[in-house]
């Protein structure tokens, strides 16, 4: 394929799959306290297991709870964080990763006052610096935070351009490129919006397996 094909597959892509893989899922990007708090708790959840669709549902049933904030989530019954979580996925660790929210919650209520813009401001808006903090806290993998990164550089200018492994592997099978900046350049260069939508319909691809149908995108 040549640019404009590449160009042609992304647009429709995002056409299709909406803006980014969390604001499909109904977890908006956005910078405030506790958007940002179930993005991470998203992404700590996808980390942990392949099927992002059931880590969707894990981090719905939290918040479909009330535990939306890192002051909610920690102060929410051990049993009943558990039988949330287990409910939403039965093949989860369930125990596991109840305790490891929990734990989170409360590092970033103490360290943060609940609010993930103060670790990037204490990171100083460097990317580097932003994913040491993030990996101090309980539970966040370096996985975790690819996903993190993925989704939140549509409002933290500073991590774009970022695509995580999944989906470059995706672009990859596409013919749309090989590194990040192959997919930045598809995607028009200049807006992480962009790069951040096309990257979560790369990752809805890979999960629903519709690479035949995606690849009819480029077509004129």
């Amino acid at each position: 394929m040549d640019l404009a094909d590449k160009r042609r597959m992304a647009r429709r892509l995002i056409g299709r799959t909406g803006r980014g893989f969390a604001e499909r899922a109904g977890f908006p990007v956005t910078n405030n306290p506790a958007t940002l708090f179930q993005l991470l708790c998203l992404s700590v959840l996808g980390a942990a297991r392949p099927d992002l669709d059931a880590a969707v549902r894990s981090a719905r049933a939290l918040r479909e709870r009330g535990w939306d904030t890192p002051a909610r989530l920690a102060a929410s019954p051990d049993d009943r964080r558990l039988a949330a979580i287990r409910g939403a996925d039965p093949r989860r660790d369930a125990r596991r990763m109840a305790t490891e929210l929990r734990a989170l919650a409360q590092a970033i209520a103490e360290k943060y006052q609940g609010d993930l813009r103060r670790l990037r401001a204490a990171a100083r808006r460097d990317p580097d610096r932003e994913r040491q903090l993030l990996r101090a806290l309980p539970g966040v993998s370096d996985a975790a935070v690819d996903l993190f990164f993925r989704e939140v550089q549509a409002g933290w200018r500073e991590i774009a351009p970022f695509a995580d492994r999944r989906a470059l592997a995706a672009a990859r099978k596409l013919g749309l490129g090989q590194t990040t900046a192959d997919l930045y350049e598809v995607a028009g260069g200049g807006e992480s919006e962009k790069l951040a939508w096309l990257v979560g319909a790369l990752v809805r691809v890979d999960l629903d397996g519709s690479y035949d149908r995606a690849r009819r995108l480029s077509h004129p």
